[in-house]
């Protein structure tokens, strides 16, 4: 009985962990957002980024999981500040789809560019995927639960999965545009770009809460 208590608090733990994350990182929203930063791209260059920033968004949620609590605690930083500056850094990139700004380069010049440009760490790994709002929920998550590595196991996979699943968005998301079409594609792509900016600016807000114990 004792045996059978404890695995469904463990399940309850996980599968509350695994909602609590997936409404932070939002995988579906992955897919406009992708296909807007790897326009023009290659195919081959649309994989490695979405596989890279996969695999780098995983290895810094385990690294926080792991020595977070000890690494932030070490360099006197707050989850407040990793909120302010990485919704900061959100809303630069909000701005630049939201304003769909201009260049003097010809079509050819932007693609190549968009071809050689590597936006695997930043900013789809990080603010996108592993953001300021997930880390945050990583670090609490892990540092309220009592040590128990069948638990700890299970977190790593409720992370992994979260991932996973933004991965499969990333991945998926020409076949998304391609039905949405151009117009759509650029209607999505505003909209974005303010929800974007609305998170950013929230992201902060919360920092400066958090920073000020504002009520």
């Amino acid at each position: 009985m004792l045996a059978a208590t404890g695995g469904e608090a463990m399940l309850d733990e996980l599968v509350k962990f695994f909602v609590v994350l997936f409404v932070v990182v939002d995988p579906p929203s992955m897919a406009p957002l992708f296909a807007t930063m790897t326009e023009g791209g290659s195919a081959g260059y649309r994989r490695r980024m979405a596989w890279k920033a996969s695999a780098v968004a995983l290895g810094i949620f385990v690294a926080f999981a792991l020595g977070g609590g000890w690494f932030i605690g070490v360099m006197g930083i707050s989850i407040a500040a990793f909120r302010i500056g990485g919704g900061v850094m959100l809303f630069l990139i909000a701005l630049d789809m939201v304003f769909a700004r201009e260049e003097k380069t010809t079509p050819e010049e932007k693609a190549e560019t968009r071809r050689r440009a590597d936006i695997s760490v930043f900013p789809l790994a990080f603010p996108l995927i592993s953001g300021p709002g997930a880390i945050a929920t990583v670090l609490l998550t892990f540092g309220s639960i009592r040590p128990a590595p069948l638990l700890y196991a299970g977190l790593v996979l409720v992370m992994a999965a979260v991932v996973g699943l933004s991965l499969v968005a990333m991945l998926l998301a020409p076949l998304v545009m391609r039905v949405l079409g151009v117009t759509g594609a650029n209607v999505v792509t505003r909209v974005a770009g303010v929800v974007l900016a609305a998170l950013a600016v929230q992201f902060v807000i919360d920092g400066l809460k958090g920073a000020f114990h504002f009520a």
